[in-house]
């Protein structure tokens, strides 16, 4: 053997392309209670009903579309379809802000987080279905590549398990220019609680600059990362989005 000769550095790890492959990166209780919540979601699915004979606005919300979830993805945009009408968020906001009562069934699409296979996965579906969506972004991790930034890639989850590929700000332009919309989702995903006033001002105030820089236009819509009041934000100091 050369003395000289160095040891071949191994390349970054491949991200997740397939659902199977997220969900065996969650941490051991995640893959535990999973089956557990599949299992009481059918069963209480069972006895329920959307109301076709009512008004009302709903807000199906997503993470991701793998490639092996694009099936079941385009499967649901359709069921919604047959029982109420696609709108955008600022059509979502200006029917709850308005002061005439709903007249019809509505659904708005949003995906958090700002993994690339919202682009790859969800937005050729949502097109086909004609449904705009919502996408938040946490702008610290738009831009980031696995070869460089594998490190902050990891640390997006707790457990740092997981390698998932996230959007680029071409992306989040062709995504607009395919009738989709950039919201805010934080800095740095933060959990809003555990900082403080100045803290979350930060979180705000810079990706809502940093994404109107990147898309020229204004960011008008945002979303509270993991979402439920008084555990991951402060609803008496923090907006919920």
């Amino acid at each position: 053997m050369n003395p000289r000769a160095r040891p071949l550095q191994a390349g970054p790890a491949a991200p997740v392309a397939t659902y199977r492959q997220h969900a065996a990166g969650n941490s051991w209780w995640q893959r535990a209670r999973a089956p557990l919540r599949d299992a009481a979601v059918t069963v209480l699915s069972a006895f329920r009903t959307v109301p076709t004979g009512e008004n009302w606005i709903r807000f199906p919300y997503y993470h991701h579309v793998y490639q092996d979830e694009r099936a079941r993805f385009a499967r649901q945009l359709s069921y919604l379809r047959n029982l109420g009408e696609f709108v955008s968020i600022d059509d979502a906001v200006s029917l709850l802000e308005s002061s005439a009562p709903l007249d019809g069934r509505y659904f708005c699409i949003t995906f958090d987080d700002g993994f690339r296979s919202c682009l790859d996965g969800a937005v050729p579906v949502l097109v086909d279905h004609g449904a705009p969506a919502a996408f938040f972004v946490p702008t610290q991790f738009i831009g980031t590549s696995i070869r460089d930034d594998a490190e902050l890639i990891r640390s997006f989850y707790p457990h740092g398990r997981i390698l998932v590929e996230f959007l680029g700000w071409d992306d989040c332009r062709q995504m607009a220019a395919a009738g989709m919309t950039i919201g805010s989702h934080t800095v740095t995903h933060a959990r809003l609680a555990d900082l403080s006033a100045d803290q979350v001002e930060h979180e705000l105030r810079r990706s809502k600059q940093v994404i109107e820089q990147q898309m020229g236009v204004p960011c008008e819509h945002f979303a509270v990362p993991l979402g439920r009041a008084g555990i991951h934000f402060l609803p008496d100091r923090d907006p919920a989005g």
